[in-house]
């Protein structure tokens, strides 16, 4: 019997599933409170090795999604939290804590990455909010740069994922969901050396200084990736380097941040058939104070800059250079109301602006106020009402209600439903930007969408957890670049009646106290007609099915291993699969890893002409210098 090369990967990862549970229903079920660390809908926290400094926690607390932290098995909307700190040793990356989510559509141009959008359940990568400790990063010129996080990997602690429209609570952009990066407030001092070597002329250096002396807890982290390129005129160097501060006093606790970002590449195809190179900067100052229990004010300052190239050989043929800067500024509160409700309300003020060779000189506006009322009752059910209105000096106010639910049915059962509205601005790059194949529009106007959903969260005692939520979304005034013909250039335009329709599913099993198995899979469909007969540029490349199957483990003697298998079958393009597997030893001084990717060398595209690299490795070691405890 022939079988289609579209459905040989799903069998395959099908095949791995079935082994992979096959082999732990012989493994002896161990009696533990498996609810450290991970509750309901959190499975996906790597298992913590007793030498990493950071205590282990009784419960999953999550801030994205909400204005107070709540235990995420609490959260009536979808949210995901990715435990970073865990075990750093067998990732690279921050990207590959997010393929661990196949609701979450990262499409990469290099290894690494370098550069990469990311979109969620089915948005554009515009439509997605990135956060950093609650601040947005987003970025005024393009979304393209939105991930340009000056963060090294070691300084985070989590990465927690709202899948859904979160513009009540963060304003423009949160339209297909929110990603807030959270910093870590290390607990011991010490300092620690990371180094690798890999193929495609890979080489890493990385370092960690932390302190941590009465009321102060401070680190200072750097990293430097380097590589040759997988192919000609596919090298990189990244550079981050940055400090957090965090202060506890009796007027509250205060957090400073400083970053910033280096990273010159090889964007070969990355525009077209153009032998490109790109350079993107970023500098980053936040800074947040909480006034008293009750109180909280933050500021924040991002400067971006982008030089590109068309022909990296040729550089005075046609060059663009861009420096956008973000300032941002927020006040908020939060009161009792009631035995088990709060209402929390607040004020910001953001300016974007933007000096460009190609867009010209630019800036605007906006102020938002919001208010919100949280209900909650503890293992019964939960009740967010909210809105936003936010004012634009070029568009008219947009006001973003939000609803949202969820009840207890049994112990071992949660239903949860939601309907919120969301927009997103129009970037400076979609309004002004021109060259011989692109044309933005300057009179384009801010997307709408409302978002429905409807889950279920389920756990079979303490080892066994799942979900399933189904999801609509409908968009109004979308913007794309499309053309009508191969022949013609892309412009810039709204469009109507866009709608995206999914299912996301996911379970979890973990069978031993620091191993775990997990598949999850998400399945989009969008309206295919919206664009009239137009060819879209961004909106129609996204993932119709994904699926992932991930095991991690920590056995007696430290030693760690962790492998994922991604499917992904594109609108109308082919599937593939990629298999990633990465081993570490987690020794009091001296750590030893390695790390596989594309195992299977699947030969792949996540943006369409843009190849990726094939199998890879990546052997290092992290030297514990000093350590020394409270």
């Amino acid at each position: 019997m022939m079988i289609s090369h579209q459905l040989r990967p799903f069998l395959v990862f099908a095949l791995f599933v079935f082994s992979g549970f096959c082999f732990a229903s012989e493994r002896r079920l161990e009696s533990t409170d498996v609810r450290t660390a991970t509750n309901a809908r959190s499975g996906r926290e790597a298992p913590e090795p007793p030498l990493n400094p950071q205590p282990p926690r009784k419960e999953t607390i999550v801030v994205t999604g909400t204005f107070t932290p709540i235990p995420l098995e609490e959260s009536e909307r979808s949210v995901d939290s990715l435990n970073v700190a865990a075990s750093p040793l067998l990732y690279n990356t921050f990207t590959d804590y997010l393929k661990l989510l196949p609701s979450l559509d990262l499409r990469q141009r290099g290894q690494n990455g370098i550069q990469g959008d990311l979109s969620i359940r089915g948005g554009t990568f515009g439509q997605t909010l990135i956060l950093l400790d609650g601040i947005r990063m987003n970025d005024a010129q393009s979304g393209h740069h939105n991930l340009d996080l000056p963060i090294p990997m070691e300084a985070l602690e989590s990465i927690e994922v709202l899948r859904g429209a979160g513009s009540t609570l963060y304003g423009a952009d949160a339209i297909g969901g929110v990603v807030n990066f959270r910093t870590r407030r290390p607990e011991v001092s010490e300092i620690r050396l990371r180094g690798a070597l890999g193929n495609f002329g890979s080489n890493q250096e990385r370092i960690t200084a932390s302190l941590v002396k009465g009321i102060l807890f401070q680190q200072f982290a750097a990293s430097r990736d380097f590589s040759t390129g997988f192919i000609p005129n596919r090298d990189y160097r990244n550079a981050l380097i940055s400090s957090t501060t965090h202060i506890q006093t009796g007027l509250g606790f205060t957090r400073v941040t400083l970053a910033g970002l280096d990273r010159p590449f090889g964007a070969q195809g990355y525009y077209g058939n153009y032998n490109s190179w790109e350079r993107t900067k970023e500098w980053l100052a936040m800074a947040s104070q909480e006034l008293g229990s009750k109180t909280t004010a933050s500021f924040s300052y991002r400067r971006h800059t982008d030089l590109f190239v068309l022909y990296r050989d040729r550089p005075q043929v046609y060059a663009n250079h861009h420096i956008s800067e973000t300032w941002l500024g927020s006040l908020r509160r939060s009161d009792e109301l009631g035995a088990n409700g709060r209402l929390h309300y607040g004020f910001e003020s953001l300016r974007d602006g933007i000096a460009s060779t190609n867009l010209g000189t630019h800036s605007r506006n906006r102020q938002s106020v919001y208010v919100n009322y949280d209900l909650r009752a503890a293992g019964r059910f939960s009740l967010t009402a909210g809105m936003r209105y936010e004012l634009f000096d070029t568009w008219n106010g947009q006001l973003s209600p939000t609803l949202s639910a969820g009840y207890w049915i049994s112990t071992h059962a949660k239903l949860r439903a939601s309907v919120s509205r969301a927009y997103r601005a129009p970037s400076f790059t979609d309004l002004y930007y021109h060259d011989p194949a692109n044309v933005g529009n300057p009179n384009l106007r801010p997307e709408r969408a409302v978002g429905y959903e409807a889950g279920l969260d389920w756990n079979a005692g303490n080892a066994i957890d799942g979900e399933v939520t189904v999801f609509e979304r409908r968009e109004r005034d979308g913007i794309d670049f499309v053309r009508a013909s191969a022949a013609e250039i892309w412009r810039a335009r709204n469009f109507q009646k866009l709608r995206f329709t999914g299912v996301e599913s996911a379970a979890r099993w973990r069978y031993r106290p620091r191993t775990s198995v997990e598949i999850a899979y998400t399945g989009l469909h969008g309206a295919q007609d919206a664009l009239h007969g137009l060819e879209s540029r961004y909106a129609f490349n996204y993932p119709v099915q994904q699926a992932v199957a991930s095991w991690q483990t920590v056995t007696r003697g430290e030693f760690a291993v962790r492998t994922r298998i991604g499917v992904t079958k594109r609108f109308k393009r082919d599937s593939y699969m990629v298999w990633d597997l990465s081993l570490a030893h987690y020794g009091k001084r001296i750590r030893p890893f390695v790390q596989l990717s594309n195992l299977g060398g699947a030969v792949y595209e996540e943006i369409p002409g843009v190849p990726l690299p094939g199998r890879g490795i990546l052997g290092g070691i992290e030297l514990v210098l000093f350590t020394k405890r409270r």
